[in-house]
């Protein structure tokens, strides 16, 4: 008896930890920005990481391409883009669609910035973003200064995603103080479902 619980509490750990290995990990406010890469809307493929050494950077998560929600998010920041490029933001866009997907709601659209294609969920794990139905990633958004995690949105705005950012750039102290006091940095707002 003693033998077979010994070996159903070693089995329990090892699932335990293989389970962990492959657990979303959330980031939180002065993370590095995870080292990943995908393909953009043309089949490039982006190396976060490297894009986002420099200067601020806007990772911003989307269940579907050209659906209401996910347009008016995208058009956001498509609308404030040279306000966004006058502050030395860089924006990407990632959504489980594939590239042609990506490409097509780009120039529907006209958006000016990259559309990453996370087909294989590389880019939602490593950011710990959530799944929907396993189909879609949640709608999130995080800003990085230099390559660490300034600012997180785990219930991005639709469309006021451009101006919730552009308040953070301000130093909006109600929005930082938000994003700082928060557990796990969140901001809280509303229109984030679709």
């Amino acid at each position: 008896m003693k033998l077979l619980c010994s070996a159903l509490v070693v089995c329990l750990s090892l699932f335990s930890a293989v389970g962990s290995e492959t657990a979303q990990t959330k980031l939180s406010l002065g993370d590095p920005i995870p080292t990943v890469t995908a393909s953009d809307q043309d089949g490039k493929t982006v190396d976060l990481a490297n894009a986002a050494k420099d200067g601020y950077t806007l990772v911003y998560f989307y269940p579907k391409a050209m659906t209401p929600g996910c347009t008016a998010q995208a058009c956001s920041l498509r609308d404030a883009y040279q306000t966004l490029q006058e502050k030395g933001v860089k924006i990407y866009g990632v959504s489980l669609d594939t590239v042609d997907a990506q490409k097509e709601f780009q120039a529907k659209e006209s958006l000016p910035f990259e559309l990453l294609s996370d087909t294989d969920h590389k880019v939602t794990s490593a950011f710990g973003v959530p799944l929907i139905k396993n189909s879609f990633a949640a709608r999130q958004a995080y800003l990085f200064k230099g390559g660490r995690l300034v600012w997180l949105d785990t219930k991005a705005s639709t469309d006021r995603q451009a101006s919730d950012v552009l308040a953070v750039l301000s130093g909006n102290s109600h929005t930082t103080t938000n994003a700082a006091n928060k557990t796990g940095a969140e901001v809280k707002k509303s229109n984030a479902a679709e």
